[in-house]
């Protein structure tokens, strides 16, 4: 068993710390805020290839394994949870989906500039009446011959109004179920195919979620994603990667919070020295150091897996609800450890502690990994 990162993962993992000091952290507060999308972060963040880090060379991605992917995942995440949504949804969900199922054609015009970061992507899953169950998709896709007709509404959907690509999952035949379901990709500016407002959300406030709603919006046949009714086990294979994502974005989240907890409490003093000395909160630094230690070992085994073609649906389910527990239970003790500053923004904690709860929602709340892990054990 090695425990240590290769040479290149170390200077990926750099490389990712330094973009998240330099460019994220000045203006984050604002952009949580006042809700404003972290555009000219994103575009820099293209240029340095995390947009598209696992996808091959040929079709202008970074090549790197998921490993060096949750490397810069955790280090983005530990200043902006906004921004590094946007570089998880554009590999794990997006990048991925494109790489493993599409045609050769599909990748040619659409996953090059997505992988270039010169292109944002987004993952249409979600419906107003199909969150956890998926397969009661009512946005539907009519067979028109050489094209489908697209009618009904996704919700919380990231990069909703920035995205030039999206893929949409809808269900053409409901009389086979979930196999009777589609994946399509589908075109900023189509006919028929309209945004709504951003939400106004309790965390990852710069990160752009709208609802869509899609009116006759005609798509060719040749967008459709895999064999017909190929829909539905499209996205449960993306979402599997996808989870991974979230796990090194929880355990981000959790690892911030405790280096800006282990600080303050080194530089706060009270009844004469740091409260760092005091038990009460040292003990505290304890357990947060433990569970954040435990937490990244079970999201790089998930990446390991991952990158040596091992299954990895039971490791990724484990990473992610363990790692979003960790985040919240993290973020909210260091609120605590700081006091009534913890309170204040310009502290950054209570922002971590808002973003953390999301971890145990998207990509499959944690009941829904309870549901995936219980079924991996049993089997």
């Amino acid at each position: 068993m090695h425990f240590e990162l290769s040479e290149e993962q170390l200077m990926i993992q750099q490389a990712a710390r330094d973009f998240a000091q330099q460019e994220l952290k000045p203006g984050v507060i604002e952009r949580d805020e006042h809700q404003k999308f972290p555009t000219e972060q994103v575009k820099k963040l293209g240029e340095l290839g995390f947009l598209g880090m696992m996808v091959s060379e040929k079709y202008n991605g970074s090549g790197l394994d998921a490993i060096s992917y949750v490397l810069v995942m955790e280090e983005l995440s530990k200043i902006d949870a906004s921004a590094s949504v946007v570089v998880s949804v554009n590999n794990s969900l997006v990048c991925y989906g494109l790489e493993a199922y599409g045609s050769e054609a599909q990748k040619e015009k659409y996953l090059k500039p997505l992988a270039a970061g010169e292109k944002i992507g987004a993952f249409c899953l979600s419906e107003p009446e199909a969150g956890s169950d998926a397969t009661s998709q009512r946005t539907t896709a009519e067979d028109k011959g050489d094209y489908y007709l697209l009618n009904g509404t996704k919700n919380w959907i990231t990069n909703g109004s920035t995205a030039s690509t999206y893929l949409v999952i809808a269900q053409t035949h409901p009389e086979l179920r979930h196999k009777g379901i589609n994946a399509f990709i589908v075109e900023k500016g189509t006919e028929g195919f309209t945004v709504g407002p951003k939400e106004n959300k309790l965390g990852i406030r710069g990160s752009d979620t709208h609802s869509l709603m899609f009116n006759d919006v005609k798509v060719p046949k040749e967008n459709r994603i895999g064999e017909d009714g190929f829909g539905f086990k499209f996205a449960m294979k993306t979402l599997e990667g996808g989870r991974i994502g979230i796990a090194a974005q929880a355990l981000g989240i959790a690892q911030g919070a405790f280096e800006l907890a282990t600080q303050y409490a080194k530089e706060r003093k009270s009844f004469g020295k740091p409260i760092a000395e005091h038990q009460a909160i040292a003990f505290k630094l304890a357990d947060m150091a433990t569970q954040i230690e435990a937490a990244r070992l079970l999201v790089y085994k998930a990446a390991w897996l991952k990158d040596q073609g091992l299954p990895y649906t039971q490791a990724g389910s484990m990473a992610k609800l363990f790692a979003s527990k960790v985040a919240m239970d993290v973020t909210i003790e260091a609120v605590q450890v700081h006091g009534g500053y913890g309170f204040v923004k310009e502290y950054h904690v209570e922002r971590l502690m808002r973003d953390a709860k999301i971890t145990q929602i998207y990509e499959g709340t944690s009941e829904i990994q309870k549901m995936v892990i219980s079924r991996e054990v049993i089997r």
